[in-house]
């Protein structure tokens, strides 16, 4: 009962964690002035800091336990490093929904992929079904926007945006796995997160000597950059971290299908983007995985 309970505590510190995310590309689209890689290394450089600022007592203890696994902690840097990057110049060149969209999409099956390969774990049916549910509901999501309004993205545009959200979302499951894979070691939860996100910022936060011109260039620009590190870097990832001590990566990264779908809410009701009636039933078919990820299977199986 006690391992339940805990189990939906982390689900539904991973759903919150979605919300934030989902408001990113809203946000950022604030900022049209601010290169996508600067918002990226700002954003994922800060929110390390502050993650380290705030977890430094349990890094303390568990620092010696993750520099025995050199090789997991690399990994890991080098993902959370990519991600941003990948993932905010992916918004830039194919748009706010279908950059986020393809980015946290691909991203369970990566996971599955590495916990197959690497972890030799078996996954339930219950999981293909929930991820058939998903993609089918992104495909239609993607399918049902209206390009009669909004701004046109060329075809090779949308094309590398597309493979640059695949990136992001190998590099999503790949520091999610390795993040797992340190709280299995006995590494506490924001030790782990906070331990990666640290180091990624001392390669993220130089960047911006090259790429930050107009990130505090207005008030506007200073209070997205300041949000982005701090409520969806920061506090997203200190939930996600905290879900990760009770659900599976690849469960949890098919939970996080609810941030594309919180994306495009935003993108509608705040940006002006339209859908049609197709894209709404994809929404409901993501809601629909969402709900059969909270549902933890009574196998054994790894899900």
């Amino acid at each position: 009962m006690e391992n339940n309970y805990e189990y939906i505590k982390g689900v539904f510190a991973i759903i919150i964690a979605s919300f934030l995310w989902g408001t990113t590309g809203t946000v950022a689209s604030y900022s049209p002035d601010v290169s996508s890689l600067a918002i990226g290394a700002f954003s994922m450089g800060i929110g390390g800091v502050l993650l380290v600022i705030v977890a430094r007592k349990k890094l303390k203890a568990d620092y010696k336990v993750m520099l025995k696994r050199p090789k997991l902690l690399f990994f890991g840097t080098i993902f959370v490093a990519i991600y941003p990057l990948a993932f905010y110049t992916s918004m830039q060149l194919s748009g706010v929904a279908l950059g986020t969209v393809i980015s946290i999409a691909t991203a369970p099956f990566f996971a599955v992929i590495l916990e197959c390969l690497i972890s030799k774990k078996t996954i339930s049916r219950q999981w293909v079904l929930s991820f058939f549910f998903g993609a089918v509901g992104i495909i239609l999501l993607v399918l049902g926007k209206d390009q009669s309004n909004g701004v046109t993205y060329s075809i090779h545009q949308q094309s590398f945006g597309i493979f640059l959200g695949c990136v992001a979302g190998l590099a999503y499951a790949g520091y999610s796995w390795v993040a797992k894979r340190l709280i299995e070691s006995g590494v506490h939860s924001q030790s782990s997160m906070s331990g990666m996100f640290g180091c990624a910022a001392l390669l993220l936060l130089p960047s911006l000597w090259f790429t930050g011109d107009n990130l505090f260039s207005s008030p506007t620009n200073i209070s997205v950059s300041l949000y982005m590190a701090i409520i969806p870097m920061f506090l997203g990832y200190l939930l996600f971290g905290f879900g990760l001590n009770s659900v599976e990566a690849s469960k949890a990264t098919l939970i996080t299908l609810i941030e594309p779908l919180v994306a495009t809410l935003l993108a509608v009701i705040i940006i002006g983007e339209k859908f049609k009636i197709i894209g709404w039933a994809g929404g409901v078919l993501v809601s629909l995985c969402l709900v059969m990820q909270t549902l933890k299977p009574r196998s054994g199986v790894a899900t």
